[in-house]
């Protein structure tokens, strides 16, 4: 019986959904929290884009810091992410950027505990925040407040957004 050849096309890479191809969808992120007072009633707020769409995320808390509404922006902002991402993420908070890229790893391996031994302020928006980026693939970009970066002003104005929710009772968009 003759041999039969069978020619094996391979299949069109753009039929297979990039995360069956092992590609990450990428997210360009913005966040930012806002502070009436410290504490005082406080907001976060998130831009993303993605594919040629936008997203916007915004809260707020009726008593809180402005370092626990930056926190909080990130988290949300990450938490939304549905699957893995390669996400450049940008802050204007030195706090967020100090904690994510320097002082997390002491405070993991200090027990969440700073190099003086006391417990870490906000730990358990650390430990959130920690979780949640280790879901994706995360650069992170430092950004000057205020100073005309689109996507900063948009997230500012979106945290703003937050604190005026909940002076009118609210606690989330």
């Amino acid at each position: 019986m003759p041999e039969e050849t069978v020619l094996v096309t391979p299949p069109d890479p753009s039929a297979v959904p990039p995360a069956e191809r092992g590609e990450l969808t990428v997210v360009e992120m913005w966040t930012d929290g806002a502070c009436k007072g410290n504490p005082g009633p406080g907001g976060w707020g998130v831009l993303m884009r993605s594919k040629g769409r936008e997203k916007e995320l915004f809260g707020g808390d009726p008593t809180t810091t402005n370092n626990r509404m930056e926190l909080t922006a990130v988290i949300e902002g990450v938490r939304a992410l549905t699957r893995p991402c390669d996400v450049t993420l940008h802050v204007d908070s030195s706090y967020v950027m100090n904690g994510m890229r320097s002082w997390i790893v002491g405070w993991k391996r200090n027990g969440w505990r700073t190099k003086d031994k006391k417990p870490v302020k906000n730990v358990e928006l650390w430990q959130a925040l920690d979780a949640e980026v280790a879901r994706h693939q995360v650069q992170w970009v430092w950004v000057k407040g205020h100073a005309g970066d689109p996507g900063n002003e948009r997230a500012d104005q979106l945290a703003n957004q937050g604190v005026d929710l909940v002076r009118e009772g609210g606690r989330r968009a």
